[in-house]
């Protein structure tokens, strides 16, 4: 290599050793605010899941199930937001219905039994909806909780 002005390998010689170039810097982590978790982003058929239950669980338990998915999955899916709010507030009428019935004597009882036919037809109609990933709105419920 001593014959060589530009220091460069002739035929059959090797190349001089360098080192290879230092790998890029990652990004700094950040982690999540105080009191907050990180968030898994919810798949579409885990959406659909979680907004069917939202819809069906109220049939059973009333307001509780549509208000569970609502406190979990509000920050995490729009398309689930936006169905544990319907089914939440549709869920607070069908229990305001409920009381009322409870307090009239004869009529109380025709009008717990129309409540509960409705929450049974519309949460199934919501759920359907919610499994195709169609948008659902409940007929004459007013938006309570956004």
């Amino acid at each position: 290599m001593t014959d060589n002005p530009q220091d460069q390998p002739t035929e059959g010689e090797q190349p001089p050793y360098t080192s290879p170039p230092p790998p890029p810097v990652p990004p700094p982590y950040q982690a999540p605010a105080y009191g907050q978790q990180a968030q898994a982003p919810v798949s579409p058929a885990d959406a659909h899941m979680w907004s069917m239950l939202g819809h069906l669980g109220g049939i059973l338990f009333g307001f509780i199930p549509s208000l569970v998915v609502y406190l979990i999955y509000k920050d995490r899916d729009p398309f689930i937001r936006r169905h544990s709010t319907q089914a939440l507030n549709f869920q607070i009428i069908a229990a305001i219905a409920y009381v009322v019935s409870g307090f009239l004597p004869i009529i109380g009882i025709l009008i717990g039994f129309a409540a509960f036919v409705c929450v049974v037809v519309f949460s199934i109609m919501a759920a359907m909806a919610a499994n195709k990933g169609e948008e659902y709105t409940y007929p004459i419920v007013p938006q309570m909780v956004t």
